[in-house]
């Protein structure tokens, strides 16, 4: 179906649903996502009484935070190993 607008999306696509689906799943999800992980990954930190300097706490956060984010995906793709 051509949209007579020009190329701007076509307000019943379905990548129109997808963008409105994202903007109000990723507002309130990615804020408690993040809060989980910090949770999770400091109490992994003193669980192993680690003391790591600032940038390292940092580094370190981020790729805990990628592998966890890979493995999630991988679980929703069903094994799968690539994502939209």
């Amino acid at each position: 179906m051509k949209n007579p607008f020009g190329d701007q999306k076509i307000p019943g696509s379905y990548h129109n649903l997808q963008e409105r689906m994202y903007k109000k799943v990723s507002a309130n999800v990615n804020e408690q996502i993040l809060a989980m992980m910090i949770k999770a990954y400091e109490d992994a930190l003193n669980d192993e009484n680690i003391v790591l300097t600032r940038p390292e706490r940092k580094r370190l956060l981020s790729q805990i935070t990628k592998m966890v984010m890979e493995d999630l995906l991988k679980k929703i793709d069903g094994g799968s190993s690539s994502a939209n």
